[in-house]
């Protein structure tokens, strides 16, 4: 196995090895001397250049967030904000379903040992103050800003806002990873988009401009597919 020079790309490719392998086998699979196999390196280039196991998967958590503010930067910003909201929602969901493992170990599902902070940071939540977590959520608030300014809702607090909408979507992506809507033939237009109006007519708006927004965020979602 050829060992790989010290640069800063040698980081990236052991990322890069880690979530391949979290998409491939699952969590299990994460340990120094797979990693490093995956890369095409030793073992020891894990620790000099993440210090273990925890300290990648942040690594790979970070890219995950990265991936998920990419994502909301290059969509449309339209004049309506629901749309908007909505299709982030769709397009977080798609991610989550490319790499539910990367998902889990971003939002704090998996309880194995090697997702918890590392001890220096043992008090921190990490993910939610990352930030690349920060950078995406960003965007979020940022079509709840203009949410509130539309005039369509009654809202007192954007951050409140954003934060409920971020809860709500991903509890639905949690709960359809888990099989929970196989029963249903499209959990989307069935679960998703009815609870999504159903949010947005409780703070005030009209039901048919709602389901309307919807649809258009749908339509945007298949159109970039």
């Amino acid at each position: 196995m050829s060992e790989e020079p010290e640069t800063s790309t040698t980081a990236e490719r052991l990322v890069q090895a880690t979530i391949s392998l979290l998409a491939e086998h699952g969590p299990s699979a994460i340990k120094a001397r797979t990693v490093a196999a995956e890369a095409g390196m030793s073992t020891m280039v894990v620790y000099s250049h993440h210090g273990g196991i925890p300290e990648l998967i942040n690594a790979a958590v970070d890219h995950g967030f990265r991936a998920i503010e990419q994502t909301f930067a290059n969509m449309p910003v339209t004049d309506d904000p629901v749309t908007d909201l909505f299709a982030m929602a769709l397009a977080t969901r798609d991610l989550a379903r490319a790499n539910p493992h990367l998902y889990d170990a971003m939002f704090g599902l998996s309880n194995r040992a090697t997702y918890r902070p590392t001890q220096a940071d043992k008090d921190v939540r990490r993910s939610g103050r990352s930030p690349a977590f920060r950078a995406g959520f960003a965007h979020i608030t940022d079509a709840c800003a203009r949410l509130a300014a539309s005039g369509r809702v009654e809202v007192n607090d954007v951050d409140a806002l954003a934060g409920a909408l971020w809860s709500f979507v991903h509890g639905y992506i949690t709960l359809e990873l888990a099989d929970h809507f196989s029963d249903f033939d499209d959990p989307v237009g069935q679960v998703l988009v009815p609870m999504g109006v159903t949010f947005v007519v409780g703070l005030g708006d009209d039901p048919e401009r709602a389901r309307a927004s919807h649809e258009a965020a749908l339509a945007l979602n298949q159109a970039v597919r």
